[in-house]
């Protein structure tokens, strides 16, 4: 009896290539939904890094704006900021605190009105601010003598390095400046 010969086969049975086919379907889908997750997060990221810049902005106008009038606006005040070309919607609002001549002043930035009219803003600042804003030009100058301004406050500090104008000072400090002593 003689058996027939072998048959030698060079390529892959259809349930191998069905198999490949199965682990491929699952496999890609799932890749691209991280790589769209991962687009959409940079994304995000972008526009909270400018929101944030939108803020620190603000709140720096917002200071100068306030020692230059020499009264701190309480009450909310919205508008709108351009950046990277794009319109930024911030609101600001400040209220007294417990703490005698403290204001809270809090800074939204949102990509829409809505979103920073309903506490949803994609960035929040929140700083305190001293509402006594009139110097106090003998204890700076006992300040200044004494070289000792660890015990003044910051707009004690404020007045030792400012010759008379208050909003340049201001600007200085906002920008590391020491002055122009």
């Amino acid at each position: 009896m003689t058996r027939p010969a072998a048959r030698t086969a060079a390529g892959f049975t259809l349930v191998e290539v069905m198999v490949a086919l199965a682990i491929v379907a699952i496999a890609l889908p799932a890749l691209l939904f991280t790589l769209y997750q991962q687009v959409d997060t940079t994304g995000y990221l972008r526009d909270k890094s400018m929101a944030q810049l939108v803020a620190v902005n603000k709140m720096t106008e917002f200071r100068l704006v306030t020692l230059a009038r020499r009264e701190l606006a309480a009450g909310r005040e919205t508008g709108v900021a351009t950046m990277a070309d794009r319109e930024w919607f911030w609101a600001v609002e400040s209220s007294a605190t417990d703490v005698p001549q403290l204001y809270r002043v809090e800074i939204s930035v949102g990509a829409d009105e809505v979103s920073t009219a309903a506490n949803t803003a994609l960035y929040s600042l929140t700083a305190f601010l001293s509402a006594d804003l009139q110097v106090d030009t003998t204890s700076l100058e006992e300040a200044g003598e004494d070289g000792d301004g660890g015990e003044s406050s910051e707009q004690g500090q404020d007045g030792d390095d400012k010759s008379e104008a208050p909003a340049p000072q201001a600007e200085s400090d906002q920008t590391g400046d020491s002055g122009d002593e």
